[in-house]
């Protein structure tokens, strides 16, 4: 059934920027409900045209009963899915479900030194954040070979878009180019993650997880100083790791350095990206920025 049938009925967990720039991408045909813990959202989330539903608290096993595809954009909680710790029961009957993405990070991989990695390479990351998005993934997998959940899994690289880019702390002056020597990244527009995961839906292929990132991982100070660039002030100064003031959780992003693959996406779901590369996808912002 193709993506802009009628009957198309997706429930998200978790109205996050990634699970909204989704929401938005769908055909007007879809009905959208989406789940937050705070009912102060719930105004944002309706102007969006999506139905706003409060979790935890209330039932949503209806709401399963109501899909046709399901979203989890919801992060883990103490080392566990949250949305399994409350519909474990209600998900490993849902053989209405014809599909369900999972949200999750490239963090799953682990430290490579900068080498590249695949959707091949084994999930052994170090890190606590990983550890807990590794055990998520499997808690969804395992739904899909008892019970036959249609899920796929999504592992999203560093995410950038609208209002989350660098121009700001670059503008204010408080932008620091990181120096860590070898260390790269690899990033992914968001419309670039709406886009990959509407192919999914149109491709579904059960049990299969996807890399999505650009064309172009690169170190963090490359990236802050074309921003730099972009905008025509001074370059951010730089700033040897070893001495940098970062939240722990920042920190924590520079112990995995890695390059990774995007030829599945391409390749099974026909993905074009609309911007490969985060000069490409910089220069979008800006011009956006601009035009508003």
């Amino acid at each position: 059934m193709g993506i802009g049938q009628v009957d198309m009925r997706l429930l998200i967990f978790g109205y996050g920027f990634s699970s909204r720039a989704i929401a938005q991408a769908l055909p007007d045909s879809w009905e959208v409900r989406a789940t937050t813990r705070s009912k102060e959202k719930f105004g944002a989330i309706r102007a969006d045209g999506v139905e706003p539903l409060l979790f935890p608290g209330a039932d949503l096993r209806p709401h399963v009963e109501w899909a046709s595809h399901v979203l989890l954009s919801a992060g883990p909680q103490d080392g566990h899915d949250p949305v399994l710790g409350e519909l474990h029961d209600a998900f490993a009957t849902a053989d209405h479900l014809q599909w369900v993405g999972y949200l999750s990070t490239t963090g799953v991989y682990g430290d490579h030194g900068g080498g590249w990695v695949t959707e091949e390479t084994p999930a052994d990351s170090e890190t606590k954040r990983g550890k807990a998005r590794i055990a998520a993934e499997g808690e969804w997998l395992a739904l899909h070979e008892a019970h036959g959940l249609p899920v796929h899994i999504f592992r999203l690289a560093g995410i950038y878009g609208p209002g989350r880019g660098p121009f700001e702390k670059v503008r204010n002056g408080t932008a620091r180019r990181v120096i860590k020597e070898g260390q790269v990244f690899s990033r992914i527009h968001v419309e670039d993650i709406a886009q990959t995961v509407i192919a999914s839906i149109n491709r579904p292929n059960p049990g299969a997880a996807y890399n999505v990132c650009d064309d172009d991982p690169a170190p963090p100070q490359d990236v802050l100083a074309y921003a730099a660039e972009l905008l025509g002030v001074p370059v951010p100064p730089a700033v040897p790791f070893e001495e940098a003031e970062m939240s722990p959780m920042a920190r924590s992003f520079y112990s995995d350095s890695k390059r990774v693959d995007n030829s599945r996406i391409k390749d099974e779901l026909g993905v074009v990206l609309r911007y490969p590369d985060y000069r490409s996808g910089l220069a979008q912002l800006l011009s956006a920025e601009n035009e508003s």
